[in-house]
C-alpha cells in the first residue's frame, strides 16, 4: 500500500478524533474476563482493531460489527486458552488478552507478540507480573505457557518503569484473583484510567491508592455492559502539529484537551496558535516557529507517539532543538528519512537528536517504518515542495482511520496506490 501526495496545499476545515486506538484494543482484550456481552462504541476502523477481532474470534468470541465503530463482543463460549501464533505476530498488543485469559483459566499460552518494527519488546516486565500472582510460566522454541495451578492470589507489584500496557495486563490479571493487589508505581494514561472506570463498573473493586498506586479487591465475576472508547489523544496531536504547519484553520472536534496538556504547553512555546475549548481545538498556522527542547516521559509528560510527529514541526522551527527520546530505542531511526528531504539533523545517540530549523522539505519517495514514523512522514509530505510517495502505508493503518479520505476533506492531495 501506497501513498502518493503532493505537497504545499493550504488546508482548511473541521476534522473529528477518532476513539483511541489504546485503549479500544485494550478493551477487547479485557472482554475475555467476562461471560457476559461487552458493546464498544467510537472504536477506530483500524487495522489493529480488526487483527484484534480477528484473533479474538479464533479462540471462540463472538464478534458482532453490524455498524461503523459499534463493536459487541461475547467471550461466553471461550473454550482454549491459547492465543493462535499467526495472528499474535502481527499484532503487539495480542498479548494483552493472555492477562484475562489467566485470570478466567488459570493458564494461557502465546506466541511472540509481534507489530512494526517497534513492535518486538521486551516482554520481562508481563512475566514478572504473572508470577507475583502466582503463576509460572516456561518457553519452548518462542512459545510461552503461562499457569497459576493453585489459582491467582493478590500481591504487591513494583514496577521498576512504568509500563502502562503492563499496567493494564496486571489490573486484568488482579480483577479475578483471591485478595487484594497493590500496585506500585503504576502507569497513569488516560487509557488506564479508562479501562479502570470500566471494569469498576462491571463490578471490578479498583481504587487508586495515591500517586501511581492502584489497589484492587479481587471479585468472582466480571459482567457486561456498554461504554464508548475515549477520544485519542495521540491523533488529536497529530492534527495540531498538522494545522501548525500547513493549515489556515484547522478545527479538531470531538478530543479531549486536558489529556494533553504537557503538548499543549510545548507547542505553544514553539510558536503555536492554538485555541483550546471543551472538546475542540482551533489550530492556526503558526506565523514563527522557534526550537524547543523536547523531552518525551510517561504520562503526564509529553506522549512517546507524538515525539516523530513534532520533530517534523521542529525542522521548521528557527534555532536548534534537541529531542530526547527516554522510552522506545530506536525511535529516532525516521529522521534519517527527513535528512534526506532536507532536514538539519544530528543523531547525537540512539535517544537523542538535534534538530537545526527552518529548512525547507523535499518530496521524496520513502517508507513508513512504523505507525508514529510514518504519519510524521505524510505530514512532512504535506509541507515538502513537490510529490513524495510513501510505501509500507499500511502501518500507517494501523493506527489512522482513513488517514487519506480525511486529509482530503480539508484541502491535501493524497492518493492512496493499492
Amino acid at each position: 500500500m501506497k501513498l502518493s501526495i503532493e505537497g504545499q496545499h493550504k488546508l482548511t476545515g473541521e476534522i473529528e478524533v477518532n476513539g483511541a486506538k489504546n485503549a479500544a484494543l485494550k478493551f477487547m482484550a479485557a472482554c475475555l474476563l467476562s461471560k457476559e456481552s461487552w458493546t464498544l462504541t467510537n472504536v477506530p476502523e483500524i487495522q489493529d482493531v480488526k487483527m484484534m477481532a480477528e484473533l479474538l474470534e479464533e479462540i471462540g468470541v463472538k464478534v458482532t460489527h453490524d455498524q461503523p465503530h459499534v463493536y459487541t463482543l461475547n467471550a461466553q463460549d471461550v473454550k482454549i486458552a491459547s492465543l493462535p501464533a499467526d495472528k499474535s505476530a502481527k499484532l503487539r498488543a495480542s498479548i494483552l488478552c493472555v492477562a484475562p485469559l489467566l485470570a478466567r483459566f488459570q493458564e494461557a499460552s502465546f506466541s511472540y507478540p509481534g507489530g512494526c518494527i517497534l513492535g518486538k519488546r521486551p516482554i520481562n516486565l508481563f512475566l514478572d507480573s504473572y508470577q507475583a500472582l502466582g503463576a509460572d510460566w516456561t518457553e519452548h522454541n518462542g512459545t510461552f505457557k503461562v499457569s497459576a495451578k493453585k489459582g491467582l492470589t493478590g500481591n504487591k507489584f513494583v514496577f521498576p518503569i512504568v509500563s502502562h500496557s503492563v499496567t493494564e495486563s496486571l489490573i486484568m490479571t488482579a480483577v479475578l484473583a483471591k485478595g487484594e493487589t497493590t500496585i506500585i508505581n503504576a502507569a497513569m494514561e488516560p487509557e488506564v484510567e479508562s479501562l479502570c472506570q470500566w471494569l469498576s463498573s462491571l463490578g471490578a473493586k479498583i481504587k487508586n491508592g495515591g500517586h501511581h498506586t492502584i489497589i484492587i479487591q479481587g471479585v468472582d465475576k466480571i459482567g457486561g455492559g456498554q461504554t464508548a472508547i475515549i477520544p485519542d489523544r495521540i491523533e488529536t496531536g497529530t492534527f495540531a502539529v498538522l494545522g501548525s504547519l500547513a493549515a489556515d484553520q484547522l478545527l479538531i472536534k470531538n478530543c479531549q484537551p486536558r489529556h494533553l496538556e504537557v503538548f499543549w504547553e510545548l507547542l505553544t512555546r514553539a510558536g503555536g496558535d492554538i485555541e483550546v475549548s471543551g472538546d475542540t481545538v482551533l489550530v492556526r498556522q503558526a506565523k514563527t516557529l522557534t526550537a524547543v527542547e523536547l523531552r518525551t516521559r510517561e504520562y503526564p509528560g509529553f506522549a512517546t507517539d507524538l515525539q516523530a510527529p513534532f520533530s517534523v514541526l521542529l525542522t521548521q522551527g528557527k534555532g536548534l532543538s534537541l529531542v530526547h527520546e527516554v522510552i522506545y530505542e530506536g525511535r529516532l531511526f525516521y529522521t534519517d528519512t527527513l535528512n534526506k528531504m532536507g532536514a538539519k539533523i544530528i543523531m547525537a545517540d540512539p535517544h537523542r537528536v538535534v534538530i537545526e530549523g527552518p529548512t525547507p522539505l523535499i518530496g521524496k519517495k520513502m517508507e513508513s517504518p512504523d505507525i508514529r514514523a510514518g504519519i510524521a512522514l505524510v505530514i512532512a509530505a504535506l509541507i515538502a515542495e513537490g510529490d513524495s510517495l510513501i510505501d509500507n502505508a499500511n502501518q500507517i493503518d494501523r493506527g489512522y482511520e482513513n488517514i487519506d479520505q480525511r486529509l482530503r476533506s480539508l484541502g491535501a492531495k493524497i492518493e492512496r496506490q493499492e
